[in-house]
């Protein structure tokens, strides 16, 4: 039997007291009370006000062969599929690759341009990731798990995470949702840290 060896990883921003969103969500504000204008301007800033500065974890962002997130990150249309939301990225996301969205309302695939197709799973986590492995290239390339925290929670809960991504940022925000909530203990191998300009990256392994 071949081993396998792409990995699955999340990568995630959080707050200094590990927040990925605030309360009260909304189409106009998907981050809710942020810290910012609800758009996540101030939890990304690092991204989009120092692109140079942190190329290389922007980079790695799309260099997974497939990716999974959670229905609450791919929009805000509950329930049933009432009209036709493709996301908050436009007509070329920056995947270029399968993404496998999770929910409990079947849809067919939406083919985007630049190579993403989202893809709807409804049977759990677990079928979400056979998929997402199969896409990547039958377990050679990487499957990155985007969030948000609630989904990244569940991974982790099942032990099906291989390395753990984080980009802090210095503030908190007290409440909204958090990351490794009703997690069980984890053992963590640190990989590598970097501060730069408004973030601090850590890579980890998952040991447990």
């Amino acid at each position: 039997m071949t081993e396998r060896t792409g990995r699955v990883i999340c990568d995630i921003t959080v707050s200094a007291d590990g927040y990925s969103a605030g309360l009260d969500q909304t189409e106009e504000r998907p981050f809710g009370d942020d810290g910012g204008d609800g758009t996540g301007d101030k939890l990304h800033a690092w991204m989009f006000d120092h692109p140079d500065e942190n190329r290389a974890e922007i980079d790695q962002l799309a260099a997974a062969g497939a990716f999974i997130m959670g229905r609450n990150m791919f929009g805000p249309v509950r329930g049933e599929w009432d009209r036709q939301w493709n996301g908050w990225w436009g007509d070329d996301p920056p995947f270029h690759a399968p993404v496998f969205v999770l929910t409990h309302h079947p849809r067919g695939p939406q083919p985007m341009d630049g190579g993403t197709t989202y893809h709807f799973v409804t049977d759990g986590i677990a079928s979400a990731l056979a998929q997402a492995r199969a896409a990547a290239g039958d377990g050679d390339g990487d499957v990155l798990i985007l969030g948000g925290a609630t989904t990244i929670n569940q991974y982790l809960t099942a032990g099906l995470i291989d390395e753990l991504r984080l980009h802090i940022v210095p503030f908190t925000l007290g409440v909204g949702t958090r990351l490794f909530e009703d997690v069980p203990p984890l053992r963590l191998e640190q990989v590598k840290s970097r501060p730069a300009t408004q973030v601090t990256h850590l890579t980890y392994r998952v040991l447990s």
